[in-house]
């Protein structure tokens, strides 16, 4: 299937390098790629792996040996959810381990100087999944000829490559070893290299080369040009680079599975990487599964594709209220229905859009009693029993008590069923006036009518919302809800066309000292009560609007002296402080948290965790539980 596509003239001579490896006979052949290791194709196993390959010991980690093998079958809801293999794949220089500890893992070893200097060491040896050498070239290449190349990268560097504005110094001493290194702590390096979507600081240079002006004849490049049907060099440099999106069979990865379908609509395979890097300690190359099928269908039939059995590994798309129809079928469809945590700080949360367009409007939803009032003025008792049978925890957005800075007061904060207050905040505001129908209304005589903007994916957002409808009626605000696409409803929130919307809460509901708390400054548009305000941060000025609240101002402060502090203690009463300020100012107005997450598991899909975390960050969802480790029992 597979051999067709990818093996050519880069795997002749990778097998034509020196390689002082372990014998063949200390790597177990794999059976999917026999043919063509037989064909003299692909080198022996052995030949594949690095010389320092990470080996894991299952035992030790409470998990079982497994074999090769098999195909796994997942889904998803759009084609472009195909980068969801990247995240659960999670191949990453460092990575979240199951204690929250960040560890090397594409990296064999990391030096850490004050949080200022950073030694990378590559496991020599490793190799792209084309065969080729990973070395520090490619690190090279990304830094020196795409982050710093105007053409391909216009508006400079991440900006997490960024401390106080100074860009690091890169060196490469040798093949194996690259150098990262400010002038100032840049605490947050190495937790942003373990993230679910991490920068990838580096690219697979020997295949992008061949797609840049600095490397390519003007000749070539203009008939590679019409091949692909484009205009300019930057625009073909850029779409075939893909390294998050993951849509492109052709370029290499060191994901564990690659992809192996070309121009998909609704059906995606992911055939296992030859050339890995994660091995047993029986002697066995990761993963143990030989190919994840990824299943494209509308969001309303995830569940009930999965309590059909037709999934081996399914929690994207299922929420709480699924739990039912997947429990009655697990007997026919041969699975069981786990329960785990969530990460997120809120299962569902109400962002009043701070930046919108409208003057009067913005006024009100800048005002901390509004928000506060809107707040109280919810029933979520009634929601947690309606929607998760008193399962989840009621309370505000904040972090989730595994993290060091939970403190019960700020889940409780305006968080009470307490219409009798959030009538007299209203009241305090001016907002006397009733219409006919005894809503409020506003100073310039508009009905004070909240629209509230939805992604339309999650039946559990509208049923909240229409309990909430009834809640907000009784203190004399009307909800009218109005589900969106969600690219169209992202776009109109950053444009400020957005009064409110909904989206979960904090992604990454469980922060460590080591945690940026960037996500909690007004720096990144995505960011749903503050846009502009994060458009501002990261366009450096050129686009959105410079903070001018006072609290805003405050956590835009604190998180630039988060970065500039050098003891964790310092880190830590920052982030005490900025859990604070979101607790007292309702910036987003959280409903519940700690919601159960159903998870479907093929009754022969082993070492999948009984107990465990849904977590985008940290955890990359299935990603810091290592799909590379399950395995299919016969």
């Amino acid at each position: 299937m597979f051999k067709e596509k990818l093996f050519g003239a880069l795997l002749a001579v990778a097998c034509a390098l020196p390689i002082n490896w372990a014998s063949a006979q200390d790597v177990q052949e794999s059976a999917f790629w026999q043919a063509e290791v037989d064909a003299g194709d692909l080198p022996v196993a052995a030949d594949r792996m690095p010389s320092q390959p990470l080996v894991v010991d299952l035992e030790v980690r409470g998990r079982k040996y497994g074999t090769q093998g098999g195909t796994l079958r997942t889904m998803v809801a759009r084609s472009k959810d195909v980068r969801q293999m990247v995240v659960y794949g999670y191949a990453r220089l460092m990575v979240y381990n199951e204690r929250y500890e960040i560890v090397p893992d594409l990296l064999a070893s990391l030096e850490n100087e004050n949080d200022s200097r950073f030694v990378m060491h590559l496991r020599p040896g490793h190799r792209w999944s084309d065969g080729h050498p990973f070395t520090s070239e490619d690190f090279r290449y990304w830094w020196e000829d795409v982050a710093n190349n105007e053409l391909l990268t216009p508006s400079g560097p991440l900006d997490v490559l960024r401390v106080e504005g100074e860009l690091p110094e890169v060196t490469y001493p040798d093949a194996h070893t690259v150098v990262y290194e400010w002038s100032k702590p840049n605490p947050q390096f190495l937790q942003v290299l373990a993230e679910a979507r991490p920068p990838f600081i580096f690219r697979p240079a020997h295949f992008l080369k061949d797609l840049h002006a600095d490397y390519v004849g003007e000749e070539e490049l203009r008939e590679k040009l019409r091949e692909a049907r484009v205009r300019s060099w930057p625009a073909l440099h850029n779409r075939s680079d893909n390294m998050y999106k993951f849509d492109n069979p052709d370029l290499p990865t060191l994901q564990p599975w690659m992809l192996a379908t070309k121009d998909g609509k609704s059906r995606f395979l992911f055939v296992r990487n030859p050339y890995y890097h994660r091995m047993d300690a029986k002697g066995v190359q990761l993963p143990y599964v030989d190919v994840v099928e990824m299943q494209v269908v509308a969001p309303g039939l995830v569940a009930a594709k999965a309590n059909a059995g037709e999934v081996d590994l399914q929690a994207r798309g299922l929420d709480f209220k699924d739990t039912a129809i997947l429990k009655k079928g697990e007997n026919a469809g041969n699975y069981k229905t786990l329960l785990w945590g969530n990460g997120t700080a809120s299962q569902i949360a109400i962002y009043p859009n701070l930046n919108y367009n409208d003057d009067g409007w913005r006024e009100v939803l800048r005002d901390v009693r509004f928000r506060r009032a809107l707040s109280l003025a919810i029933n979520r008792k009634v929601i947690n029993k309606g929607m998760y049978f008193g399962l989840a925890k009621e309370g505000a957005m904040s972090v989730l008590p595994i993290s060091p800075f939970f403190k019960e007061e700020h889940r409780a904060a305006w968080a009470s069923y307490d219409p009798d207050q959030a009538n007299a905040l209203l009241d305090e505001m001016g907002l006397t006036e009733r219409d006919k129908d005894g809503y409020r209304m506003l100073e310039d005589g508009r009905p004070a009518w909240l629209v509230i903007e939805t992604a339309g994916e999650r039946q559990e957002v509208e049923n909240a919302l229409q309990i909430i409808t009834d809640n907000w009626k009784d203190v004399g605000i009307k909800l009218i809800m109005r589900p969106l696409e969600r690219d169209i409803l992202r776009n109109r929130v950053y444009a400020g066309e957005t009064m409110a919307s909904t989206w979960f809460g904090w992604d990454n509901g469980l922060p460590q000292i080591y945690t940026s708390p960037s996500y909690l400054a007004p720096w990144d548009q995505a960011f749903l009560a503050w846009p502009k305000w994060g458009q501002y941060h990261q366009t450096h000025g050129e686009a959105g609007e410079a903070p001018d609240m006072p609290a805003a101002v405050a956590l835009n402060d604190l998180a630039h002296e988060w970065n500039r502090a050098y003891s964790a203690a310092d880190r830590g009463i920052i982030w005490s402080k900025m859990v604070q300020i979101h607790a007292d100012n309702i910036f987003a107005i959280g409903l519940l948290n700690e919601a159960p997450q159903p998870v479907v598991v093929s009754n022969r899909l082993q070492n999948v965790p009984e107990k465990a975390i849904w977590a985008w960050s940290p955890g990359a969802h299935f990603g810091m539980h290592r799909v590379d480790e399950f395995f299919f029992t016969e």
